[in-house]
């Protein structure tokens, strides 16, 4: 797959793919005679999992840390998993802290609702 197929595929501009491949978070892509990028299956999945990981909030340096342990195999194991635990224990601090910031908007909604509801039944006594 062609780097625009596999920037449309994810919508992640090609741009974006050539750094993560710059900065080791993409393993080397493989490239035609004519050095046009073609991604295979593993490369398709690293993106799948790069961008899945990003939009959890994982830092470039995270991602790069992880994908070299990866790259050093079965011995790491431990350290990817911790890396993986950790991003996981902060992204439910940050989902609860999201969950309390609905639950104050959606506090804030059924006010001003009332309010609306109050201000309508004192027009129709009027």
């Amino acid at each position: 797959m062609r780097i625009s197929e596999v920037s449309k595929h994810f919508d992640i501009s090609p741009d974006t793919l050539r750094y993560y491949e710059r900065v080791g978070l993409i393993p080397a892509v493989n490239r035609t005679e004519s050095g046009i990028r073609n991604f295979n299956q593993t490369d398709i999945e690293w993106v799948e999992f790069i961008k899945c990981m990003r939009s959890a909030g994982l830092t470039i340096e995270v991602l790069t840390e992880y994908v070299e342990l990866v790259q050093q195999g079965d011995p790491t194991n431990e350290a990817r998993k911790q890396i993986l635990i950790n991003q996981r224990d902060e992204l439910v601090r940050k989902m609860e802290e999201m969950q309390k910031t609905l639950d104050l908007l959606n506090y804030k909604i059924e006010v001003y609702e009332k309010a609306l509801l109050e201000k309508e039944k004192e027009l129709k006594r009027e």
